[in-house]
């Protein structure tokens, strides 16, 4: 049981930063196949690649957030950085697509890295918080007690 305690974070991290950082690369180099989308998802694509900007934007994010995943490095900015997409995401294969249990897996493991970091985000999720008060806190330098770290 510990040693799934100690390996479940790096791994589920590891694997989000795959998925993340090939599909992303996917989207500028297009070396995996497209099955054929439904009208719906056809239509919601052909728009957010009508504004030009949308697509790189989106799978650029998915690139970066992927590769510090891999590096261990500054993963919770990552986590926060891919939320919204994951939510789009699991939003797009429930609403356009056929259900599609990878949509799923992406949530659950956002859901549990978020989790396993969240000494990291307590400080973002305060209902009310002074300017000073985070300067003093240590967060700013990086500083986690030893529990509240994830690995």
């Amino acid at each position: 049981m510990n040693i799934v305690k100690r390996f479940a974070p790096a791994a589920a991290r590891t694997l989000l930063g795959l998925v993340f950082f090939v599909f992303g690369l996917n989207g500028f180099l297009q070396f995996l196949p497209q099955p054929p989308a439904p009208e719906a998802a056809a239509s919601f694509g052909a728009a957010l690649a009508a504004t030009g900007y949308m697509f790189p934007l989106i799978k650029g994010t998915e690139v970066v957030a992927g590769a510090l995943l891999l590096s261990n490095r500054y993963v919770p900015l990552a986590l926060a950085l891919l939320a919204p997409i994951v939510v789009n995401i699991v939003a797009f294969h429930t609403f356009l697509t056929p259900p599609n249990p990878a949509a799923w897996l992406i949530l659950a493991l956002e859901l549990y890295l978020a989790f396993a970091y969240r000494a990291a985000f307590r400080p973002m999720l305060a209902a009310r918080v002074d300017a000073g008060i985070a300067a003093s806190s240590g967060v700013e330098r990086g500083k986690l007690s030893p529990v509240e770290s994830a690995a």
